[in-house]
């Protein structure tokens, strides 16, 4: 069950992430969550957005140069521990995770956290057994 996100790389100067985000905005595609990492000279951002597709269109129309990549997203109590104990999950089954970032949703008492695995059907089953409801396309579009 994986999600799409996008991987834009940003120029690091003044203005470029706000002329991303616009372009975003104005064509009416909702951002869900985002992470980004900077360097000297470009950034990394990363989204989950409510229209995959037409984020690609857009951005790539305006010579944004992004790609897609599969992650998996799983759902969080908000519970102490509750992160380390999926991570943990992972761990055991040898699954390395490669970054994560999470975003609150409206839904009260609950996170969804954005994983990058190498195996994300592994890690998705071995989520699942260790009690984690994940997160798919249906229920980021339905934020």
């Amino acid at each position: 069950m994986a999600i799409k996100q996008l991987t834009v790389f940003v120029e690091n100067r003044r203005g470029c992430l706000a002329e991303i985000t616009d372009l975003l905005a104005k064509n009416g595609i909702d951002m869900r969550a985002l992470s980004i990492a900077d360097t000297k000279d470009f950034g990394i951002l990363r989204l989950i957005v409510s229209d995959t597709q037409k984020a690609l269109h857009v951005l790539r129309e305006n010579c944004v140069l992004v790609q897609t990549t599969d992650v998996i997203g799983v759902k969080l109590s908000d519970r102490t521990g509750e992160l380390s104990s999926a991570l943990a999950a992972l761990d055991r089954a040898g699954i390395n995770v490669e970054y994560l970032y999470a975003f609150l949703t409206r839904v009260a008492q609950n996170a969804y956290v954005v994983l990058r695995v190498e195996d994300n059907g592994a890690a998705a089953d071995v989520l699942t057994k260790a009690g984690f409801a994940m997160v798919g396309e249906d229920d980021i579009r339905a934020l």
